[in-house]
């Protein structure tokens, strides 16, 4: 059986990290932060709009900012051919 993250990951997903700074519900003049991190595919990043969307269609605390990181977990392999020999004593 396959690891379904690393079928995503074979699929070109990446791991995403975004920070998110959203006002208290209660208390708008207060920040609170919360790390979401998943499978996406950059830059258009659909699995955290779709996580936005529901962010703020379901939840009460309004969006401030949201910062986004993502790596490719798994690249092509970089190969260099190398002419010559070294010889160590």
């Amino acid at each position: 059986m396959t690891d379904t993250d690393f079928m995503r990951q074979l699929a070109g997903y990446g791991l995403t990290t975004a920070t998110i700074l959203y006002r208290m519900p209660d208390h708008r003049h207060l920040l609170q932060s919360y790390i979401w991190q998943n499978y996406d595919l950059a830059p258009r990043f659909p699995v955290l709009h779709d996580f936005l969307a529901f962010w703020s269609r379901e939840l009460d605390g309004p969006l401030h900012s949201v910062t986004v990181a993502h790596a490719r977990l798994i690249r092509p392999a970089e190969i260099v051919n190398v002419q010559g020999v070294l010889t160590l004593h």
